[in-house]
């Protein structure tokens, strides 16, 4: 059915099939309850373990807040509404919902930054990240990434651009459709400074990143035998913090590919082509970019080997998580097969044992011999 656009005061309903409507809130529900639920696991599960509660994962806690206050606060009021098929809860639950939305989203995004730079200081100036990491400054960075967010998110409710309905006018963003001063400002300085900036900055920490790791391996190539103790060490300090540094690049991948559909459609808008934007064109890169607080906690399950073991200390149900049966059996086979050697060893050096005590005796009783036979001859 085509769109016919009715002015509803505050917003414009769109004349779309019901059907399209449930589908939306059947994806958002799933959303919803995935987020909530697999963030508020990866929180417990950094509170419960204090060996998770290292300075880098600082960032990763503060991601699965973001993420865990994104889906709460979106998934419900968007599903409500598209069983409704319109936005009910009034102008000021709009720029309210919106507000939420931006700040959460935005903190995301910046966190994201945050955690490229902690890496790419700590991998490529490991000398400077001694005397630059620490818990306090680590704090005070979070700080800076959620009064980042706030700046943005606040702008649209002081003035720069507003907050209205979006796609099929059940949930609220801000406005890059109208084609005003203020609006196409503030979408341009947005994109820029939120994604595509930050976006740069990723790519590049993650580049020099991982030209130090090649330069390091090949340096410790060419030294070959004469690698000491300090630089082996050095290497392996490095690998790990690859390690953590390689799980925060799937998460930013899987976030850009979120949002990505999202900031498409709001350049579109932006430069002028809004009337080829359908409803739907509209409202599925939100329920994508939405999606985006979903993620993370698969991705820490499938490569976090700690986050996965506390979760299944934790929850006995989700025991197929946990490493530590196989370790038990690699333990246990291990161990029979060290006693297996000790037994052979024993045996071995028994045998030593007799055969020496043997060779002994006989030496003894050959002297013996020859000394009785020397007297007989001087008698």
């Amino acid at each position: 059915m085509d769109k016919v656009d009715k002015d509803r005061g505050f917003y414009r309903q769109v004349d779309v099939q019901d059907h399209a409507h449930y589908i939306v809130a059947f994806f958002v529900l799933v959303i919803g309850a995935v987020g909530v639920t697999g963030n508020a696991l990866v929180m417990y599960a950094f509170f419960c373990n204090k060996k998770l509660r290292t300075r880098p994962n600082y960032f990763i806690m503060n991601l699965a807040i973001s993420d865990f206050l994104m889906a709460i606060t979106q998934s419900p009021i968007f599903f409500v509404n598209s069983l409704y098929k319109g936005w009910i809860f009034g102008e000021t639950g709009c720029k309210m919902y919106a507000f939420c939305g931006a700040l959460f989203g935005i903190s995301s995004m910046i966190n994201l930054l945050a955690i490229s730079v902690d890496r790419y200081i700590v991998i490529t100036k490991p000398l400077q990240a001694i005397q630059w990491s620490s818990k306090k400054r680590t704090v005070f960075i979070i700080v800076l990434v959620w009064l980042y967010s706030l700046a943005w998110s606040l702008a649209p409710l002081l003035g720069w651009s507003s907050y209205i309905p979006e796609g099929l006018m059940t949930s609220c963003t801000w406005d890059y459709v109208t084609a005003t001063p203020a609006n196409k400002s503030y979408t341009l300085m947005l994109c820029c400074f939120v994604f595509f900036i930050p976006l740069a900055i990723i790519s590049y920490c993650y580049l020099c990143m991982f030209l130090a790791i090649r330069h390091a391996s090949r340096d410790i190539e060419k030294l070959g035998s004469q690698v000491r103790k300090t630089t082996l060490m050095q290497q392996q300090s490095i690998k790990t913090e690859w390690k953590l540094a390689k799980i925060a690049f799937v998460v930013i991948i899987v976030f850009v590919l979120s949002w990505s559909p999202y900031a498409c459609v709001t350049l579109i808008a932006w430069a002028g082509y809004a009337a080829i934007l359908n409803p739907y064109s509209k409202a599925v890169p939100a329920v994508i970019a939405k999606a985006s607080a979903i993620y993370n906690p698969f991705i820490y399950a499938i490569i976090h080997s700690k986050y996965r073991d506390t979760l299944a200390e934790k929850f006995p149900c989700l025991y197929f998580l946990s490493q530590s049966q196989k370790r038990s059996q690699m333990s246990v086979s291990q161990s029979e097969s060290s006693f297996r050697e000790s037994v052979l060893s024993r045996q071995s050096s028994g045998s030593k044992t007799k055969f020496q005590r043997v060779s002994s005796m006989s030496t003894t009783d050959t002297q013996v011999n020859l000394t009785l036979m020397r007297r007989a001859k001087m008698s």
